[in-house]
């Protein structure tokens, strides 16, 4: 992408890639992604944000892309990846003590325990798609996810070292990857372990028509990258999740004091997974994110919805760190 400067940055014990653009001295904008995602998925609001004045910063998580990507999935705990966040915004941010923060999918599940553990170092959390749940002492969340929704649920598909990986090299990375991000599936994504990735009536994966706002150059593109990587780095945070759960007992019952903007698409999995929507919009969401000042539901949009409303996503974050900013 043009304009978009690219380096390397030591956090934490392994090494980070990081895309950036904007003004020195404009506010920092740190922007997490998703699985299976990379810093790519904010190409838009990158370059959206600096003409603003922001200095946008998107890294690979660790596991992705450009990033080291530690073995064992034990090394992808909420605390590690945390840790590499805040080693990376004490690299980055300069004499800024806060900065703005944006999430999604798992980048937001990241960017809320950021919001957890180091409060003073957000002046505002957008998040895209994952609504903050508290920890649950009583279960852990892989068997609370097999109890709700069985044992295809993606997640708990997921737990097996090299199981899935497996499948998706059978399926075609790159058919797994268009479908992942061009899908419209509602509600909690299931696996059948039959066949987990559904029929494949074109083996070669060409021709297929891909939407307007993901072109066969984006598809090339995380094809490339997970050609190179693999997906076991992204998986391995699901297979932390439980370890994640065991070392924030600590943080049981706790809620979220950062300023909080929630924006989905109406079409997005996780909204439209039982429960979701009542909890978002019924009082659960509030009390557990007293700073709660808005709810976006963008109307025509799947799960990655700053790829697919690039313009609107933009807008609304800088409407949010606008309205913060006036406060600072």
């Amino acid at each position: 992408m043009e304009g978009i400067d690219h380096r390397m940055v030591s956090v934490n014990g392994i090494t980070m890639h990081i895309a950036e653009k904007g003004p020195k001295d404009g506010s920092l904008v740190l922007l997490l992604h998703g699985f299976p995602d990379l810093w790519y998925t904010w190409r838009h609001q990158i370059s959206g944000l600096a003409s603003l004045g922001y200095r946008a910063v998107a890294p690979d998580l660790r596991g992705y892309g450009d990033s080291d990507a530690p073995e064992s999935f034990s090394e992808y705990t909420c605390l590690n990846v945390v840790g590499d966040l805040v080693a990376l915004l004490d690299s980055v941010a300069g004499d800024q003590e806060k900065v703005f923060l944006v999430g999604h999918d798992w980048g937001a599940i990241i960017g809320w325990y950021l919001c957890l553990f180091r409060p003073e170092k957000i002046k505002g959390f957008a998040c895209l798609s994952v609504p903050y749940r508290p920890r649950n002492p009583k279960v852990k969340p892989v068997e609370g996810f097999k109890a709700v929704f069985g044992d295809d649920y993606y997640i708990c598909r997921f737990q097996e070292p090299g199981k899935i990986e497996e499948e998706i090299a059978c399926a075609d990375p790159r058919r797994v990857l268009r479908d992942i991000f061009t899908g419209r599936a509602l509600g909690p994504p299931i696996l059948p372990k039959d066949n987990p990735f559904g029929a494949n009536p074109n083996p070669n994966g060409e021709n297929i028509e891909l939407p307007e706002w993901f072109s066969k150059e984006d598809l090339d593109f995380y094809v490339s990258k997970f050609d190179k990587t693999g997906f076991t780095g992204g998986l391995n945070y699901y297979r932390a999740m439980d370890l994640s759960w065991e070392v924030t007992a600590p943080w049981t019952g706790a809620k979220i004091y950062v300023p909080v903007k929630f924006i989905t698409g109406d079409f997005d999995m996780v909204y439209t997974t039982p429960g979701i929507k009542e909890y978002i919009h019924g009082g659960g969401f509030a009390a557990n994110v007293p700073n709660l000042q808005e709810i976006a539901v963008i109307e025509d949009a799947g799960h990655f919805v700053n790829q697919e409303k690039p313009q609107e996503v933009t807008a609304h974050i800088n409407d949010f760190f606008t309205k913060l900013q006036d406060n600072y």
